[in-house]
């Protein structure tokens, strides 16, 4: 949908039109899912906590200023949300040494990553992204699976652009470390 089409959407709705808020919901559900179900990894928290989003999303659509993309602004309040569930939850993640990552070479993550990708590759980044911090799950996922920009990013996370960049880099070189491990590798 494009933003002006969003906008009036959006007007249309704030005017009583309120079952048209169900095109962003179909527009906008499976993405919103995939982004949750990666940081709270659970799929039944993960749908609730979707629906929870797109309430408060409703509820709030008259705070909608419009300088930002209607998805943009929903990716906040599903990232917020599923933050606020991962808080309460106190999950423990695996600690990784920062000196480790710091050693790991652009190049080699750059060639890593650009291989071809094969089930087993992929099997080994999906369990590396379990073991993300929220936020890391949730950059990669809105970054690599979404396609948002940096500067949609920066305004999900309310992070500057360069923020997200240094973030973005460092997520890479979490991944392939820990996809490293895995292989009995460090």
């Amino acid at each position: 949908m494009e933003s002006k089409d969003e906008q009036l959407t959006i007007k249309r709705i704030l005017e009583g039109e309120t079952a048209l808020f169900s095109h962003f919901v179909e527009q906008y559900s499976h993405s919103v899912y995939s982004m949750i179900v990666r940081i709270v990894q659970s799929r039944e928290d993960a749908e609730e906590l979707s629906q929870d989003a797109f309430l408060k999303a409703f509820s709030k659509l008259d705070t909608f200023k419009g300088d930002c993309s209607f998805s943009t602004w929903l990716f906040r309040i599903a990232y917020n949300t599923a933050i606020s569930f991962v808080r309460k939850k106190k999950v423990i993640l695996p600690a990784i040494d920062e000196s480790i990552i710091e050693t790991v070479s652009d190049e080699a993550v750059g060639t890593f990553f650009d291989e071809d990708e094969n089930e087993r590759r992929l099997q080994q980044l999906e369990i590396a992204i379990a073991q993300l911090n929220a936020e890391e799950k949730a950059l990669i996922t809105l970054f690599y699976l979404e396609s948002k920009r940096v500067n949609e990013l920066a305004m999900v996370f309310g992070l500057t652009t360069e923020n997200v960049r240094v973030k973005l880099h460092r997520t890479r070189k979490k991944l392939f470390v820990l996809i490293k491990m895995q292989d009995g590798e460090r």
